[in-house]
């Protein structure tokens, strides 16, 4: 079988990456960064090859179908890679590659302010909610939660 040239993708010429260009393809790698889940499941996979039930428990909170669709987008975008074991029955494991390893560091980094900072952002949103019942403004508006995110 003829082994198929490699695929790659480059900018045009002349061009150069902008997260502020909404058809700019960096959108998608800042998607990849932002994203909840990929944080927390390149946490997960920091350490090591990890079996979806693995990350499963891990990840408490992620549901199957939300764990399967970041798994894949991680897949796609390069960050990881699916390895399909011939056993019976099929154990299939994740692993971050280096791509996604240079993920991890950015993600690391996003965990460690979130966890250093969250009392500063819960007092924040419970001011700002007293503010708003208090002045009666945005009685229109949804509420934003004030307990811990789904």
């Amino acid at each position: 079988m003829a082994k198929r040239p490699e695929v790659r993708w480059c900018l045009p010429r002349g061009v150069r990456a902008d997260v502020y260009d909404n058809a700019c393809a960096s959108r998608r790698a800042l998607d990849r960064l932002a994203d909840k889940w990929s944080t927390l499941v390149t946490g997960a996979l920091s350490t090591g090859p990890q079996r979806f039930g693995q990350l499963s428990r891990i990840i408490p909170g992620v549901s199957p179908k939300m764990l399967t669709q970041t798994l894949r987008s991680l897949e796609r975008d390069g960050m990881l890679t699916r390895t399909q074991h011939p056993t019976i029955p099929p154990q299939v494991e994740y692993e971050l590659t280096s791509l996604g390893g240079g993920l991890e560091v950015l993600h690391q980094q996003v965990r460690s302010w979130a966890e250093d900072h969250v009392e500063e952002i819960e007092t924040a949103r419970l001011r700002y909610e007293q503010r708003e019942r208090a002045s009666g403004e945005g009685a229109d508006r949804p509420r934003p939660r004030s307990g811990p995110a789904a």
